[in-house]
């Protein structure tokens, strides 16, 4: 993790969106904090023990490289523990992140109707009414085709002549 990845993690709002998994992001640093507090007991212990005499300080110097490689070791295996679990589960987090989107064109007609409803009550809204026809209002008439006059299909005198419609159609004998 950069300083960079630091910046954007506490100048925006990542910390306060829960649309995306942070704590994979966090294991650097959890890490990093673990190697700090290791040095830190590492530097206590040495000054304890040889406040003790040096006989105690020697055998604080090989409680450090004991216990702390230990710890070096235990940080590691935790951090990289945390890192796979994570890993493994990150198709959860993918599904809990597709959770929170509108399954439906009706769900996102219905969030933009509560986003307009909170930009403000004092907007006119009068010009959309003349778009949007009410559902009172009749459909136009339409007449069904049984009804619509038709012209003849021949004229009078005209003898009927059967036509090739298609090849697979013999043609006319004689």
């Amino acid at each position: 993790m950069t300083l960079d990845d630091l910046k954007r993690l506490f100048t925006r709002q990542t910390l306060f969106r829960l649309d995306a998994i942070l704590s994979p992001r966090l294991v650097p640093i959890f890490y990093a904090l673990g190697l700090a507090g290791i040095l830190l007991w590492a530097v206590s212990h040495l000054f304890w023990s040889f406040g003790f005499g040096f006989g105690n300080g020697l055998w604080g110097l090989l409680e450090i490289a004991v216990f702390g490689l230990l710890s070096l070791v235990g940080l590691r295996i935790a951090s990289e523990a945390l890192l796979v679990w994570f890993k493994a589960h990150e198709q959860s987090g993918e599904t809990v992140n597709r959770s929170r989107y509108s399954a439906s064109l009706l769900d996102e007609v219905r969030e933009a109707i509560r986003d307009l409803a909170e930009e403000g009550d004092n907007l006119d809204y009068a010009e959309a009414d003349e778009y949007i026809t009410p559902a009172t209002e009749p459909a136009p008439y339409v007449p069904p085709a049984s009804e619509v006059p038709r012209a003849p299909a021949t004229t009078p005198g005209e003898v009927f002549k059967p036509r090739r419609t298609a090849k697979r159609t013999p043609p006319p004998k004689g």
